[in-house]
């Protein structure tokens, strides 16, 4: 039986075997979506299949656990977790990605929706058994930007040990749950829903235990746009504001952890084009490499800025070609 032959059963199964299928958007994963058409009524179709690494059991205990938080997780229709099919409750296609550009009046309360829900989130003991995204681990994938946009093993390592002490000098803080893909690529507008459930989610099946700032961070640099600074801004001030934290130290603590982030981000642009010949997101990067720099003008980031000065070469347009001269053309490194 061929997997269309499987996925072709689920949807009978479902009830949803003669619905009309589409393409919709994907991911830099190896899952794919469809928008199911039966009659008036859509739904959305997770296909992940596990003999390419793919495993839909945590995006379904995440997905339940958001949704008991009275977050907008899509629901779950049907699953054949064994073979990697999802049906899932279709959210629809206003996401902030879009939106926010089109409707500049609405992106003040898109982001600060987005923010609420984390204040939901981190108000809620986290779903057990998550892994933690802790100092030693994060500096780890930040080495990734040595490793895949420098191709140095060294800068790796040179990266990975500065951005850990960086991380571990910030306060310490009770872990929560952070979704750590939280962007407006990954957010829906829900205008009809109330409070943090207008705020629809996708893309969370890589939760982790880490600090309350990282998602945050993710919201308002963007590496797929560029949020206007006094959004930015507004939406930390507001999570500051309900959680009750100094704005200095949200402040602190973002600056570290976007740092963390845009340096794993130039690794994994590289590495999706290099390795994966996806040169698609080699244009995303010059937008990272500011957020970097812009995190690295805090003082207390000095000894992690002199080390991405010494190991990263900038974004110049003949790197960037490179980069993209060699799409595809690197299995590992």
């Amino acid at each position: 039986m061929t997997r269309a032959d499987t996925l072709d059963a689920f949807l009978a199964d479902a009830g949803w075997g003669a619905a009309r299928r589409a393409p919709l958007a994907g991911d830099a994963s190896n899952r794919r979506y469809l928008r199911l058409h039966r009659d008036e009524q859509t739904a959305v179709l997770m296909d992940a299949p596990a003999e390419r690494g793919e495993d839909v059991r945590p995006f379904m205990a995440v997905a339940g656990h958001l949704a008991g938080l009275g977050l907008s997780a899509p629901r779950l229709l049907a699953a054949d977790p064994e073979h990697g099919f999802l049906l899932l409750e279709d959210l629809g296609d206003a996401l902030y990605l879009t939106l926010a550009p089109a409707r500049p009046d609405l992106e003040p309360l898109l982001y600060e929706s987005a923010a609420d829900a984390l204040v939901t989130l981190h108000a809620s003991p986290p779903l057990p058994g998550l892994a933690a995204y802790d100092a030693a681990r994060m500096g780890t994938l930040a080495g990734l930007a040595g490793q895949w946009y420098a191709g140095d093993a060294q800068a790796a390592r040179h990266l990975a040990a500065a951005c850990t002490a960086a991380l571990a000098a910030l306060p310490p803080v009770a872990p929560v749950m952070v979704l750590r893909d939280y962007h407006a690529g990954n957010l829906i507008w829900l205008p009809e829903r109330d409070g943090p459930a207008r705020a629809g989610l996708l893309d969370f099946q890589d939760a982790m235990l880490g600090h309350p700032v990282y998602d945050l961070v993710s919201l308002v640099q963007d590496a797929r746009r560029d949020v206007p600074p006094e959004i930015a801004a507004r939406t930390l001030a507001h999570y500051a504001r309900r959680t009750g934290q100094q704005p200095q130290a949200v402040a602190r603590a973002a600056a570290a952890l976007g740092a963390q982030r845009a340096l794993r981000i130039l690794g994994v642009f590289a590495r999706l084009s290099l390795h994966f010949g996806k040169p698609g997101y080699i244009a995303l990067i010059p937008r990272v490499w500011d957020q970097l720099h812009a995190n690295l003008a805090d003082p207390a980031l000095a000894s992690l800025a002199d080390v991405v000065a010494a190991t990263l070469p900038p974004p110049t347009p003949d790197r960037l070609h490179d980069l993209e001269a060699r799409c595809g053309t690197i299995p590992t490194l």
